[in-house]
């Protein structure tokens, strides 16, 4: 809020408390001469009360701020005493070192050592230099700068002159400066970047804006800002991953044995044997056609002219006919033998090997991932690592198994079929050789085109797609503003973009695949015309012909089915290129290492000498500068400091996890780089904030600490009894014997079946269970209750007695017996103690009562007299302190403590409200059927699907009946064959002329045929792609929608996560689109195939065609294994890795963990034990299947030869002639074997049956809270008048964990309340019950007297504004985006409104000065705007709907102090005359607020004005002091 002169008495009180900010400069910074330059008066002082004339200096050596003599906060009368006040300076402080700046100039190594005393400007990086491990906290960035009545920074002169780095150019700029800058890209303020980096990046962000860099070019850029060469070379070798280049086939196979490549071998040997088995099956063909052409002319000879030589020579032509016929259907079953004998060895050997290798390289992969050092895992993450593991090696076995000998296959069979057709007649071979260029134009135009097409398509949908992710992950903007579907229209943009090109696409398409079935149509009739005058010329026989054509046929298809092996290849060389880029690097701090010094004895003595550290994945921001300390053996050594001090920083150099930059750490003398790390790591104990426990039993997570010590050999009786003797140390023996098998008990995935304290004891005695000489704990009570606390604290002192012992206090009543206290404060020594014979460190610390640790103890004893006397007043049983039982009453404690899921089991009696509640909400759901997915069947999710598309009846009419047409022309084609081969047996001598119209007609009928199924074929893919377009667009923006319309509670739960939804909007989609498509189309044409067959077959020869019927079962058999062992497989192999996959990303997850514990190796031999029975089951499922499915390629030869065999008995016995034989034949048994190929859309049919269910299921389901239900009361009208009656909540996605706990809670109309208290106490909690994003578990949330649960969603929103931490804009103008926020449509805002709504916001005038004023485009989230400049741009959008009730969610908090200034200005202009809530951790920024109510554990803990909270002495006064620490 705004402050004048003058009005506001808790100023000073507040300056004691929140630290004042100073410019950064340097050692030589003389402040005399700045503030002449800047023209500032030195002696302008405002006058002060008497009673504020005892100056006190803080303990930051020379900070001087007044308070009474008494030291209380209460100088009503108080106003500051400001040293420099000059707003140019100020403006100067502001640039070289807010609070916010997140970064220091490394260009130096940093501030000269401090012992005591240091200058205050090093708290820039206090707040924004966190530790990676438990200093990480959103308290961090809480403190700002004390704001004075004229709006600049209290600071002193003296120390100023202790501040460290030089003045850099200030680069921020007032709001008056802001609103004459042309260019809006706001130059980021970083003091750590030199000014040239800072121009570099200004340009680029006036190029591009929302060009983001790569990952490794940040890296490289933010390493640059480091000046230090060495320094830089240290940090470099931390995170350096070198760039290889892109695998090689060879390199796929580098972990395969001699054996395993003599395996390969022997399987490609065999794939070329199966792929030269069709072609020469044509052969066997071509010769049994003969037979039956020429058995057909021997009759028709003795027809037409009867003789006594005729009869013999029938006789002769039926001997040689059954000759020819058992001894071709012989070498088909040979054929077929070889077939499956060939297929069985190749799929065998492939499968095998590829399964054998993807193991080795998983396990190299993981065993690579462990050992590499922690600053890698902290820019990889262990969700990349699952990535990897899972999907990636996946890529490779896929690329590695069948498909290299299948492609074998393939290219053998090309070769072998154009060799067959070339020896057997090269005339016809040439000619019809035509069709492969013919082929090959077709279907490189179309694919050109549809390529074209896929890619512009592509790239609407990623449009679309981005600002699905936009809308998504900002949903809660989406449902403040109401503007769901004005966002759902915009994202229809993209979509109907994408279904325009895909129309066009679909007709390419369609005219593509017509212009391939005309090119196979008519090189029948080429063949026959061609075929039939090559049999006039005496150059060609009938077999010859049928060999030469179905064997260039067969080999041009097989060329075609190379395409998608070759896509398995090409992406398993790019996943290679990954996997073993880790494989390959050797980390700098290397754990698999032999190498290092392993001494006999450890002593634990431990120094740190001129210590600089920053962080690898934070190169920017120093964390430590020339630290050093001295850690004694066997003593207790606590670390006390703010967040981002260093504290966890100094644990994690103990443990190697990181290399300093700069100085030593040390062991018993010995450089911690010279030792050997496993030993070093064996000889720590670590157990941190949170503790991470693995799926296995509790013995064996204990025994996990005895990995590389002298114990871990022993036998597994003594280390049984180790484990013992640990956990009853730890205090954690009385609930492990309680539990149901004991320490044998199955703890689950990190210990959730245990509370959080008996998680943190077993932690406890899995580090000292190796007696380690050192112990690190690491804020290891900082999780718990007061309960477990006590327990936990108690397990502590007695583990850390005799070991040299590091420990981060949470609680600093816990440490008043450490042996030596150390007070932190952005990387340097604040304040320490040893104890000596003159006191303990604690004491001694004391008695300095102006130091920090002072401070800090005191509040927090503030705060624990005032909890004890709530305790009192409560009904609860008090939970003891630590120190104030007896080690009897402990042990007691500790012995009968039960374990978390047997306390769980209680009912009925003791619950709270929100439990209660919480059973009712849960039947109701069970009686709504809202608790599980509905199933539904396929053909109710057909129907739906065209339901959805129900505009479109004609395109689906026309393209069936097109499939129906396309299907009929394969079975009527065998008529024209049957014809065709009938011509062939005239004799070219006797009836040359018959030959050649017979010929020539058949040839027609060919080119007819053609022209038909060219046109099915074209208009079935033409109307089907058309309607899946159509579908696609429907189904993505209804699934947006039905995404938009759920409430907040469905985007809490882990599997609804952004990348998700966004995914699925288009997956689901794709799927069902791509069924309901062209390959829709596809199927019907299949069926309709072997029903046509069926009945012309059953027409012209109804007993071959029983037979042929007969085996219909065995040639769909076919297809149906090709796809369960081809296609399934790979799902299925997929899936049984999961598990495993699941291990190895817990362990990468837990590295730190993982690595304190030296577990990389049984980690890896663990993984590779899961890896076992996927292997099996792959090993055993292989036989069978590849059996099978050599089977299924065999029997469509043995099915060929079964019919050849029949039909030749029949041909003799007169029941068939040689044309009606063909005609049944090809009709049915090719025809089966064709329509047998439908299988192979099995798992698209699988994959869009599971996308069109989830689809259906989400537009089907109804939100609790569904912000487009009409009904509930009207809310018109709003005077602002909120109240919270006794509310509990937890959030649906948290049952167990308690938010609010019958809050109670008023904002009076005009009223502006500040909400403050520690992380989780429920602060956004309580303004998102306001935005009634949440429903409360009992209790209401009134508005103006009414229930807000009974009064229509929408409406009641109009009334409200949120401005969030984050703003969200979108990709449109400013125009736009603000005028999302109102409540009436776009075109019926005026720009007046607009206007009005963006000066109240302070952003008017930047707006005027940009390019195209509020027509100018912000880019996607905004990022051709500054932070602040987007903030008061969503202000302007919270204030164009005048709203009554204006809620501020840390609205100022992730900004710099420069746009802080000015949003905060915009606030306070904004909350006028509405009743407003602000979530505010920093302090300056609500004092003059009207009410401020302090949370605690879910309830109202203190209320009342800024300084009558300081008076309480309470947990307002605790967190004051405790910015005061952590900003020193």
């Amino acid at each position: 809020m705004s402050h004048s002169s003058g009005t506001d008495p808790a100023l000073a009180a507040l300056s004691s408390q929140l630290p004042t900010t100073n410019p950064a400069g340097g050692a030589d910074f003389d402040e005399e001469e700045v503030l002449q330059q800047r023209g500032a008066n030195l002696n302008r002082r405002e006058s002060i009360p008497a009673s504020f004339r005892s100056e006190y200096t803080s303990a930051t050596g020379g900070n001087s701020v007044y308070a009474d003599p008494e030291g209380s906060f209460a100088g009503s009368q108080a106003t500051i005493q400001r040293s420099v006040t000059d707003d140019s300076f100020a403006d100067a402080q502001e640039g070289l070192a807010s609070l916010e700046t997140p970064q220091q100039d490394l260009t130096f190594p940093g501030p000269p050592k401090a012992a005591t005393s240091i200058p205050q400007d090093v708290s820039a990086t206090s707040s924004t230099a966190p530790d990676a491990s438990s200093d990480q906290t959103p308290e961090s960035a809480l403190a700002t700068p004390l704001v004075t009545p004229s709006g600049t920074f209290s600071s002193n002169p003296s120390t100023i002159r202790a501040t460290v780095l030089p003045p850099a150019p200030s680069t921020t700029a007032s709001a008056e400066k802001e609103t004459n800058n042309s260019s809006f890209v706001d130059e980021k303020r970083a003091v750590a970047a030199p000014a040239p980096t800072a121009d570099k990046k200004s340009k680029k962000g006036k190029k591009g804006g929302d060009e983001t860099p790569k990952d490794d070019e940040v890296v490289i850029d933010e390493l640059d800002q480091v000046k230090d060469e060495r320094w830089r070379q240290v940090l470099s070798d931390q995170v350096y991953v070198e760039k290889r280049p892109p695998a090689s086939f060879k390199d796929l196979f580098r972990f395969a044995t001699k054996f395993e490549l003599l395996l390969n071998a022997i399987g490609i040997l065999a794939a070329i044997v199966a792929g030269a088995a069709q072609p020469l099956m044509t052969v066997v063909f071509g010769a049994l056609t003969s037979a039956f052409t020429n058995y057909s002319a021997a009759l028709y000879a003795q027809a037409s002219n009867p003789s006594a030589d005729g009869a013999a020579a029938i006789d002769a032509a039926k001997a040689a006919l059954f000759r020819e016929v058992n001894k071709d259907v012989l070498y088909l079953v040979y054929i077929g033998i070889g077939m499956f004998v060939a297929t069985f060895v190749y799929m065998a050997t492939w499968i095998y090997t590829g399964e054998t290798n993807t193991r080795r390289i998983r396990e190299a992969y993981l065993k690579a991932v462990l050992r590499q050092n922690v600053a890698l895992h902290d820019k990889m993450g262990a969700g990349e690592v699952t990535t990897r593991i899972e999907t990636d090696t996946h890529l490779i076995q896929e690329g590695i198994s069948d498909k290299i000998s299948i492609t074998a296959m393939f290219i053998s069979t090309f070769f072998t079929g154009f060799i067959v057709a070339f020896i057997r007649n090269w005339r016809l071979a040439i000619v019809i050789s035509t069709i492969i260029p013919c082929i090959a134009i077709a279907g490189g135009l179309m694919n050109k085109f549809i390529s074209r097409y896929k890619q512009q398509m592509l790239e609407e949908t990623a449009h679309g797609s981005t600002l699905a992710e936009e809308v998504i992950s900002s949903v809660r903007n989406a449902h403040a503003f109401g503007t769901q579907h004005k966002l759902t229209a915009m994202y229809d943009v993209s979509n109907l973009l994408t279904q325009t090109i895909g129309i066009k696409s679909a007709k390419w398409n369609g005219g593509g695949l017509g212009a391939f079935f005309f090119i196979i149509y008519s090189s029948y009739a080429l063949a026959f015309s061609w075929g039939t005058t090559l049999l006039l010329r005496g150059q060609a026989t009938s077999g010859q012909i049928v060999n030469v054509f179905f064997s260039i046929l067969i080999g041009a298809f097989s060329l075609a089915q190379i395409a998608p092996n070759m896509q398995a290849l090409s992406f398993a060389l790019a996943a290679a290129t990954s996997i073993f880029t880790t494989i390959d690097r050797v980390p700098v701090i290397d754990s698999s290492s032999p190498e290092g010094l392993k001494p006999d004895q450890v002593d634990g003595y431990i120094e740190v000498k001129d210590l600089d550290f920053i962080y690898p994945s934070r190169p920017a921001v120093q964390v430590l500068y020339k630290f050093n300390a001295v850690f004694p053996r066997g003593k207790m050594t606590a670390l006390v400091g703010g967040s981002g001090s260093g504290k966890s920083t100094i644990i994690g150099l103990i443990e190697r996890f990181y290399d300093p930059v700069g100085g030593s750490v040390k062991l018993d003398g010995i450089e911690l780089k010279d030792l050997n790390l496993r030993w070093l790591r064996t000889q720590i104990g670590l157990v941190s904030q949170e503790p991470t426990l693995f799926a296995t039993t509790v013995a064996g997570n204990i025994e996990h600490g005895l990995i590389g010590t002298k114990f871990e050999d022993e036998s597994p009786e003594m280390r049984r009894k180790r484990v013992i003797e640990a956990a009853v140390q730890a205090n954690a023996d009385g609930f492990i014997t309680a539990l149901p098998e004991g320490y044998d008990t199955m703890i689950g995935e990190r210990g959730m079946l245990l509370s959080g304290g008996q998680k943190q004891r077993i932690a406890i005695a899995r580090a000292i269970v190796g007696d380690p000489q050192i112990l690190l704990l690491d804020e290891a009570t900082s999780a718990l209750d007061t309960a477990s606390e006590v327990i936990v604290q108690d397990a502590l002192d007695r583990a850390s007695a005799g070991r040299t012992t590091i420990t981060i206090a949470h609680r600093l009543s816990t440490i008043k017996d450490a042996d030596q206290i150390i007070v932190l404060t952005a990387g340097h020594i604040l304040e320490s103690a040893m104890t000596s014979e003159s006191g303990s460190a604690h004491d001694t610390l004391l008695k300095n009562t102006n130091g920090a640790y002072s401070r800090l103890v005191n509040a927090q004893r503030f705060r624990e007299q005032e909890e004890d006397e709530d305790d009192d007043s409560s009904t609860d049983e008090k939970a003891p302190a630590p120190g104030e039982l007896t080690r009897e009453q402990l042990e007691e404690m500790a012995r009968n403590e039960k374990p978390q899921f047997e306390t769980l089991k209680r009912t009925g009696t003791g619950r709270s409200a929100a439990s209660a509640a919480l059973s009712e909400k849960r039947q109701r759901d069970i009686e709504e059927g809202r608790t599980g997915e509905k199933k539904h069947s396929f053909f109710y999710l057909i129907k739906r699907m065209i339901l959805l598309n129900r505009g479109h009846y004609l395109h689906y009419v026309l393209g069936t009946a097109a499939s129906i047409l396309s299907g009929c022309v394969y079975p009527v084609f065998g008529i024209v064959f049957g014809g065709a081969i009938e011509v062939f047996s005239y004799d070219p001598v006797t009836r040359r002329g018959e030959l050649r119209s017979g010929g020539d007609r058949q040839a027609l009928y060919c080119f007819i045929i053609a022209i038909v199924a060219t046109g099915g074929i074209i208009i079935q893919n033409y109307f089907f792609g058309t309607t899946s377009e159509y579908l696609q667009r429907t189904l993505r923006v209804r699934t947006f929608s039905s995404i938009l319309r759920q409430d907040i509670a469905f985007f809490d739960r882990d599997e609804n996560s952004t990348g998700h939804l966004t995914a699925v909007i288009s997956d689901w989609a794709q799927k069902v689109a791509g069924l309901f498509g062209v390959t829709a189309g596809v199927i019907i044409q299949n069926c309709f195939t072997i029903v046509a067959g069926a009945i012309i077959g059953l027409s012209y020869g109804w007993r071959v065609s029983l037979v042929g019927i007969a085996c219909i079962p065995l040639t769909i058999a076919a297809g149906i294994v090709r796809l369960r062992v081809v296609v399934l497989k790979d799902q299925k192999n997929k899936k049984s890795h999961e598990q495993s996959a699941q291990m190895a990303c817990e362990a990468a997850s837990a590295i730190r963990t993982v690595a304190s514990l030296t577990r990389e190796e049984d980690c890896s031999r663990i993984y590779s034990d899961y890896l076992n029975k996927p292997m099996a089951e792959s090993n055993r499922t292989a036989i069978i299947s590849n059996a099978y499915y050599s089977l299924s390629q065999s029997l469509s030869f043995w099915v060929i030869g079964l019919i050849f065999w029949y039909g030749s008995h029949q041909l003799v016995e007169g029941a068939l002639t040689t044309r009606t034989f063909f005609i049944a034949m090809i009709s049915i048994v090719f025809g089966s074997i064709q329509a047998g190929n439908v299988f192979s859309f099995v798992p698209d049919m699988s994959k869009a049956r599971g996308a069109a269910a989830d689809a259906v299921n989400l537009m089907d389901s109804r939100p609790e809270i569904d912000a487009e239900d009409p009904s509930g009361k009207p809310f018109d009208s709003c005077d602002g008048h909120i109240r919270f009656k006794d509310v509990h909540f937890r959030y649906p996605t948290r049952p167990h964990v308690r938010v609010l706990r019958g809050l109670d809670l008023e904002v009076l109309p005009g009223q502006f309340v500040a909400i403050v208290g520690p992380s989780g106490c429920g602060k956004s909690t309580l303004i998102q019950l306001v935005e009634r994003f949440y429903d409360p578990l009992s209790g209401e949330v009134q508005v103006d007297g009414q229930d807000i649960s009974e009064l229509n969603v929408q409406g009641y929103r109009k009334q409200v504004s949120l401005v969030s931490q984050e703003p969200t804009l979108y990709a449109g103008s400013v125009r736009f985006n603000i005028t999302l926020g109102a409540t009436i449509p776009e075109d019926q805002v005026t720009q007046e409104q607009i206007e009005q709504a963006c000066r109240n916001a302070n952003i008017h005038d930047f707006v005027m000065s940009l390019p195209d004023g509020y027509d100018t485009e912000v880019g996607g989230k905004g990022t051709q705007l500054s932070g602040g400049q987007k903030q008061r741009i969503a202000i302007a959008r919270a204030l164009i709907r005048n709203p009554k009730i204006l809620l501020l969610d840390e609205a100022t908090s992730a900004l710099d102090s420069e746009s802080e200034k000015v949003v905060q200005t915009a606030l306070d202009q904004a909350a006028k005359g509405r009743s407003t809530i602000a979530v505010a951790h920093r302090l300056s920024t609500i004092q003059a607020a009207d009410v401020i109510y302090v949370l605690r554990d879910g309830k109202v803990a203190e209320k009342g004005k800024h300084f009558e909270l300081l008076a309480k002495k309470g947990i307002y006064y605790e967190l004051v002091a405790q910015q005061s620490l952590e900003k020193h």
